[in-house]
């Protein structure tokens, strides 16, 4: 996808995000305390990334997951900006920024934090 095409079906707030590397403000997100059962996917490309089941409240104010839906719908980057050393995480498919992921996760599920901005996400909710 080109970025005309993202910026014709993103808003301006999710472009920033997923394109430009940007963040959205702590708990102000609709994915932040949201706890439908369902998969998350990317919102540039439709990308399945995390299960609903692999969500938790890390009390950071964005969507936390322990884990993604599998290791090749992410990209690992090392990010140096703002003075910090993190891993960025990306889609896979589109390379859009999602968020970042810090090792201060449950101990009891791998202790991965996917630290990830609602703007990144869609929903699609699981059929009963």
């Amino acid at each position: 996808m080109d970025d005309s095409a993202f910026r014709k079906n993103l808003t301006n707030e999710q472009y920033h995000v997923l394109r430009e590397a940007g963040t959205e403000a702590p708990f102000s997100g609709q994915f932040d305390n949201f706890w439908k059962t369902g998969n998350y996917k990317c919102a540039a490309c439709g990308n399945l990334l995390f299960k609903s089941n692999n969500k938790y409240d890390a009390g950071c104010g964005w969507p936390s997951f322990w884990d993604a839906i599998d290791d090749s719908k992410i990209k690992l980057i090392q990010d140096n900006s703002h003075g910090m050393i993190r891993t960025e995480v990306r889609c896979g498919v589109c390379d859009s920024h999602l968020g970042h992921l810090f090792d201060d996760g449950p101990k009891e599920h791998g202790g991965k934090r996917y630290c990830i901005n609602s703007l990144s996400l869609d929903f699609d909710k699981t059929k009963d």
